[in-house]
């Protein structure tokens, strides 16, 4: 039997709705009820799993008719999606994000499995930190070269 965290069912339960359209808007406490969960959890999926990063812009409003709207980020062309991802780099930038970036990259074709692994063993927190104690700005600098050099050399 495989296991599937809450987390995992919470954003396989929201993606099918974003199968069906560009956007979903929900109510937090609704899809908390539908799980059987805290309000929080579904805070914790949607900051986590769809975020910039991941090709998805998050909007929401506080209150008792509040929503929380997912939308899929509309891209006209691959540099338009790297424009995206750019956008989502800051100065600094932890291996976690880094990984999500590339993961999105490999999951819409944009590099092979095999660059997307090259690609992570070279932002490797490890390996950075052994070049210089600033490895999230390292690795901001390196990915933001990488995206650049796709977005102009396809």
């Amino acid at each position: 039997m495989i296991y599937r965290s809450l987390s995992d069912l919470i954003e396989e339960y929201l993606k099918d709705f974003l199968k069906e359209s560009q956007q979903v808007e929900i109510n937090r406490r609704e899809v908390a009820k539908h799980f059987n969960c805290v309000p929080s959890q579904i805070n914790y999926v949607i900051n986590t799993r769809f975020t910039q990063q991941h090709g998805y812009h998050v909007e929401s409003k506080r209150g008792g008719g509040g929503y929380i709207r997912i939308s899929k980020i509309q891209v006209v062309n691959h540099a338009d999606q790297i424009d995206h991802m750019l956008q989502s780099i800051d100065r600094e930038l932890p291996q976690r994000n880094g990984a999500t970036i590339v993961k999105t990259l490999a999951k819409e074709d944009l590099i092979t499995e095999r660059e997307a692994r090259l690609i992570q063993a070279l932002m490797d927190k490890d390996l950075l930190l052994e070049i210089n104690h600033d490895e999230e700005k390292i690795r901001s600098k390196l990915l933001r070269k990488i995206l650049n050099e796709l977005k102009y050399k396809r």
